[in-house]
């Protein structure tokens, strides 16, 4: 006799069948709140920070470094030099130009499977944490809105490599100077450097990476090659989630150094 699963929302929370009738939230004595918090705190500080300079629409160009929350920017109201790869969208676009991109790179990590329990644990508190009951009295997990969005993951990684080649053309522009000339190398330009490697190092240590390498193989001793990849990226996955936020904090620096530069509040330190 064959059981199937059943199609309706599963019961949670303290209430769902076959949990002890306890009464508290949890007998954890430690402050088991504090990462969820910390968490939330971060991610949060993150998004308004984000969103704050999407609608700035300024101080996102200081030649020759380019913010990454506005890279490639291909609007008609781009700031002079800053349009290396074309003006693709005309002058009738009157918004920010970071409005045409984020959406890609934030898709990418809000999809992403280390994000998806950071958020899940101190947003929506499922559970906030382990041997702590969760709030919800049933659940359906990624099979409905607005929760299946999640499956699409592996094709926002797609668009993000894309994104990281373009951030890594970025950074090799930061050898030149004010002036288009190569030869130069400030500060800014290992800002960029260090913020292009931590994108290609969270997106190399990505669940969806590593199942591009190895997923649906049957037998590794028939494709060297991607057995090879396979085994490179698995090691860079046991260390993605620091990846991830340390990508996370350098996007965010790299933005804010560029701001700095920009509104003349700071000098980007020249090495040659």
């Amino acid at each position: 006799m064959t059981q199937t699963a059943p199609s309706g929302p599963l019961s949670a929370g303290t209430g769902a069948p076959g949990r002890a009738r306890i009464s508290l939230r949890t007998l954890r004595t430690d402050r088991w709140w504090v990462q969820p918090a910390i968490t939330a705190g971060v991610l949060f500080s993150f998004v308004i920070y984000a969103t704050w300079r999407a609608f700035e629409n300024a101080y996102y160009y200081a030649s020759p470094y380019l913010s990454p929350f506005y890279s490639p920017c291909v609007s008609g109201n781009c700031v002079e030099g800053s349009d290396d790869f074309g003006r693709l969208v005309g002058d009738w676009y009157p918004l920010s130009p970071a409005l045409l991109i984020l959406v890609f790179p934030l898709g990418f990590r809000m999809t992403c499977y280390y994000y998806r329990k950071a958020y899940y644990r101190s947003f929506w508190l499922s559970p906030p944490a382990c041997a702590v009951a969760e709030p919800h009295r049933t659940y359906t997990g990624e099979t409905r809105a607005p929760l299946i969005l999640q499956n699409s993951h592996r094709w926002f990684f797609y668009a993000g490599l894309v994104f990281n080649v373009i951030l890594t053309w970025d950074a090799f522009l930061g050898f030149r100077n004010s002036d288009g000339e190569w030869g130069h190398m400030g500060l800014g330009t290992v800002v960029l450097l260090t913020n292009a490697t931590l994108l290609w190092l969270y997106s190399l240590s990505c669940h969806s990476c590593r199942n591009t390498f190895g997923g649906r193989l049957k037998h590794f001793s028939q494709h060297p090659v991607r057995y090879r990849m396979w085994t490179f990226v698995s090691r860079l996955n046991t260390k993605h989630p620091l990846f991830a936020w340390l990508s996370l904090f350098g996007v965010a620096f790299t933005d804010f150094y560029i701001r700095m530069l920009a509104t003349g509040t700071i000098t980007d330190p020249t090495f040659f």
